[in-house]
């Protein structure tokens, strides 16, 4: 049943031609333009000798994180309970947990293809180093997407409608990812702003695959941010959430 539902969750997000789009290609298509600029692919002092170009790959992956854990993700569990889809699973097998969970891991697998072609591509076309440390990459890359994650739901239990959830969504995207660099690299941002990003949810995340990329684990700052989001967050999520 687990199975069926998140296989369904992932041919409707496919029914959603712009949605699907955004999600699996926007930061594949960051990664292209910034690779496209030749300014970009020379190192920079500011950046501590790396290229703006290695330093955005990591950028696009927070990016897939943000889009889908605050924008695609409250948006679709919020119009399922104002359609009243989850009131009518409770009364089947397919039990409305079950639909949180296949939605979770839905959002996590298109993360990870999505995130998975924002690296190759900068690898093969721009020559960004994979990261060093592969085990410490793929735990900063769960602990960034289930803090992010674990905010989308907390939007999802508060957001009376799909397009409140949204709404909501993308008022915390635009600054979460103004931490992470997106605009600016973080490392050229002052000490105070940086250690204001330190404490956000893509700005530690950012971090912390940062550190696994130049082959460190993450830190215990970025670490520690990142499970106490996931901790509050999921938790008033799983005290909020109404399935009707």
């Amino acid at each position: 049943m687990f199975a069926k539902l998140t296989v369904t969750e992932l041919k409707l997000l496919s029914r959603e031609p712009m949605m699907a789009f955004f999600a699996l290609f926007s930061p594949t298509l960051l990664v292209v333009i910034l690779g496209s600029v030749p300014a970009f692919r020379k190192p920079s002092a500011d950046l501590g000798g790396l290229r703006v170009i290695d330093v955005y790959v990591g950028i696009a992956v927070a990016l897939t994180v943000a889009m889908l854990g605050l924008q695609v993700m409250p948006m679709a569990l919020a119009t399922y309970r104002e359609r009243g889809i989850l009131k009518r699973l409770a009364t089947t097998p397919a039990r409305p947990s079950l639909l949180l969970a296949a939605q979770l891991t839905a959002a996590l697998l298109t993360a990870i293809v999505s995130s998975a072609l924002a690296v190759a591509v900068g690898r093969i076309a721009y020559d960004v180093p994979l990261p060093s440390n592969v085990a410490g990459f793929v735990l900063a890359y769960l602990l960034a997407a289930l803090g992010v994650f674990a905010i989308g739901l907390f939007i999802a239990a508060l957001a009376p409608s799909g397009k409140a959830g949204n709404s909501i969504g993308t008022l915390l995207f635009f600054p979460s990812m103004f931490f992470a660099g997106l605009w600016t690299p973080r490392e050229v941002f002052p000490p105070a702003l940086q250690r204001v990003g330190d404490f956000t949810p893509l700005g530690a995340g950012e971090r912390a695959l940062h550190e696994a990329t130049t082959g460190h684990w993450p830190s215990l700052l970025s670490a520690t941010v990142l499970v106490g989001y996931l901790a509050v967050f999921g938790l008033g999520a799983a005290r909020l959430f109404r399935w009707s």
